[in-house]
């Protein structure tokens, strides 16, 4: 092994749940509870899902003893895994890491649940423990967004990759790694197994595709059988992260090696992961703030309205902001999710959003006449605090006059990160259509018990019953 594959092999290996520092464990509980309540949610209402737990019936992934978030049924543990990092992602409501630029849990938890469940399956033994999922968890976090910082995530971006998707795949192969316990060498037959599987581009913004969650759950499915491909003595590439063809080199033009490993086992990124207040694109969300600050202290109403410029920075511009005039016609919810201008709209209309608003707004007249008056450009003052920080200004033009805001910080961030009851409150809001309440406080406990845990498949038992619809084959099909 090369330095730095070495170096990231050896941490995956050693991490240990009582080696880490104070707060990390904790923190990984909260987006744990996060990533939960957002699939359960996408179980019972994403469109992509049932199309998605089809064509898993149709491949075999519907059978065996893993859990599917919100699913009564067991899956194969690669199905699992792929269904669980897809519905994690499927209502863009999950965590972020700002300066990776990327989506830090939906890759990551559910490899190291599937690889959990598979050790309770083997010999009749329970799964692994709790702590050492976080564990895992954590490690997979750590490689995922340190391989995002080495490729400089605005070249990654465009050169028009996913980086929650290709970085994710290995923190997924790290988190299964750990969860079965392998060597340092094993871990390093994984990234080179992973490397074959590194994919996910921003085409589908093109069309509002469905693609940008597969990609995702995909990540989390490839790290699962990098991991168990290793277990087995599979060979894989050798300098998989920094080889003349490896990672690094392949998906950026220039990318700033030394950063896969800078503080390694010091610095601990997971604690610099936010949680969302909005279900769309965080690079809009320091705007959001700004213009749900603005609506309050001037009670601005919608139909005062004249003119709307958000600035963002280049980066969240050519993702949101680009080209104007689609991003002013969302014609389904991935559209919605981005377009500033959809966004703005909505909460200038309210003064928040959460999932349920897609469903309103979508279609809604004035939502859209709206969008019509909202801009978007690339503001120097906000692009000078990116990658480091998504910030976000705006101009709102009334009939009375101009108004003016600047969010350095949007919410949400480890300086502005939510309290324990608005982590709550969120998971609650998006549980409550799909289990009791009875059943929302056990799950929240145990989740947040998670390093009291024995069995990882007992706690998922809890997201059953969720009264998702039932698994349906397309029309004329045995």
């Amino acid at each position: 092994m090369t330095q730095v594959t070495r170096q990231l092999s050896e941490f995956v290996a050693g991490i240990t749940y009582h080696g880490l520092p104070a707060g990390v464990a904790e923190r990984t509980k909260v987006l744990v509870m996060d990533l939960v309540g957002i699939a359960l949610r996408a179980r019972r209402e994403a469109d992509s899902t049932p199309s998605l737990l089809a064509a898993a019936e149709r491949l075999g992934l519907a059978r065996g003893a893993a859990s599917v978030i919100g699913d009564d049924a067991g899956f194969a543990p690669p199905g699992a895994a792929l269904i669980n990092g897809v519905l994690g992602h499927s209502l863009d409501f999950d965590d972020t890491h700002a300066a990776g630029s990327l989506h830090a849990s939906a890759p990551i938890v559910p490899a190291a649940l599937a690889a959990a469940e598979m050790t309770g399956a083997e010999g009749g033994k329970v799964g692994a423990e709790g702590r050492e999922v976080i564990a895992a968890i954590v490690a997979g976090f750590e490689v995922q967004i340190r391989l995002s910082l080495a490729l400089v995530p605005k070249d990654h971006y465009l050169r028009g990759y996913h980086p929650t998707a290709t970085c994710g795949a290995f923190g997924a192969a790290a988190a299964a790694a750990r969860v079965f316990g392998l060597s340092p060498e094993q871990v390093a037959n994984a990234f080179g197994i992973c490397l074959s599987q590194t994919a996910g581009s921003l085409q589908f913004v093109a069309n509002g595709a469905w693609t940008k969650r597969f990609q995702v759950g995909n990540a989390a499915m490839s790290g699962l059988i990098a991991a168990s491909l290793a277990r087995e003595g599979f060979q894989g590439a050798a300098e998989a992260i920094e080889g003349k063809a490896g990672f690094l080199r392949s998906y950026a033009p220039n990318p700033i090696i030394e950063k896969a490993v800078e503080g390694l086992g010091e610095v601990y990124e997971t604690l610099a992961i936010a949680v969302k207040p909005y279900p769309c694109c965080r690079y809009a969300h320091a705007a959001m703030d700004a213009l749900i600050g603005l609506r309050a202290a001037n009670d601005i109403e919608a139909g005062e309205i004249e003119s709307v410029e958000i600035g963002l920075p280049r980066t969240g511009w050519n993702i949101i902001g680009d080209p104007l005039a689609d991003k002013r016609r969302p014609r389904n919810v991935v559209d919605g999710q981005f377009s500033m201008p959809f966004v703005a709209a909505v909460v200038l209309r309210q003064g928040g959003m959460d999932w349920d608003d897609y469903a309103r707004h979508i279609d809604d007249p004035e939502t859209l006449a709206l969008c019509q008056r909202v801009d978007c450009v690339v503001d120097p003052k906000v692009e000078a605090e990116f990658p480091a920080r998504l910030s976000g200004s705006v101009r709102v033009t009334t009939r009375q006059g101009t108004l003016e805001a600047f969010v350095a910080v949007p919410k949400g961030e480890p300086e502005t990160f939510p309290t324990a009851g608005e982590v709550r409150a969120k998971f609650e809001s998006l549980a409550r259509p799909c289990l009791s309440a009875e059943r929302i406080d056990a799950l929240a406990q145990a989740l947040m018990s998670l390093d009291e845990a024995s069995d990882i498949g007992e706690l998922l038992s809890l997201t059953r019953g969720a009264g998702a619809p039932p698994l349906k084959m397309a029309a004329g099909d045995d």
